[in-house]
């Protein structure tokens, strides 16, 4: 019954934001790309890459960025440079944008050998001696995540944007996860095993 509560909490979530336009994405995404590239796949480790990813979640981050803003950091996710770009938005903006990124594809990544032995169980079973949640339960097998229930899509992703983000789940300078969910598992993760989880999803198709 409390999965069902959960649940049912994530798809009222994210089912507000509305379906933005595809080509008012664009025009508006000029600013977007000397970070996230011209194809929203960023080249550079620490900057996410947008392509691909759930409508729904990007939305939920640009005004969770905004929140921020006008909570004084109080609520939200803050972020020196994502405050500035996401403070002007509309929702209207946010669902455009999010529309266009989610648009474009992917590209690919590769898991690197040397990291299976680590993040795999992790992954796939998580550590129930330590109470470490399965990320395949939420991320799915392939890291293709959920739009309805709010979970990203992680694979294909940089993984130095993951890493970052599991260090400040873990630190809590990241804390706009629903029911501290994420903050939850990366309190328990080692240093080790957060390098390799976020090398490993990065490789899951």
């Amino acid at each position: 019954m409390k999965k069902l509560v959960l649940i049912f909490t994530l798809v009222a979530s994210y089912s507000a934001w509305a379906q933005g336009d595809v080509d008012a994405g664009k025009l508006k995404a000029t600013t977007c790309v000397a970070c996230h590239g011209s194809d929203g796949n960023a080249t550079i480790g620490q900057y996410p890459k947008l392509a691909g990813q759930h409508a729904d979640y990007l939305a939920k981050q640009l005004a969770d960025y905004k929140l921020a803003v006008t909570s004084s950091g109080a609520q939200g996710r803050s972020n020196a440079v994502m405050a500035g770009m996401a403070a002007a938005l509309s929702a209207t903006d946010m669902a455009d944008l999010s529309a266009y990124f989610s648009s474009l594809p992917l590209s690919g990544n590769t898991t690197p050998k040397n990291v299976i032995a680590i993040a795999e169980p992790l992954y796939r079973f998580g550590d129930p001696e330590r109470g470490i949640a399965a990320c395949i339960s939420c991320h799915g097998p392939r890291g293709n995540g959920t739009s309805l229930s709010g979970f990203p899509k992680i694979s294909g992703q940089n993984a130095q944007y993951t890493q970052l983000q599991l260090q400040a789940f873990r630190s809590s300078a990241r804390n706009n996860d629903l029911n501290a969910m994420m903050r939850s598992v990366a309190v328990k993760l080692s240093d080790d095993e957060i390098s390799a989880l976020s090398a490993y999803v990065g490789g899951l198709h």
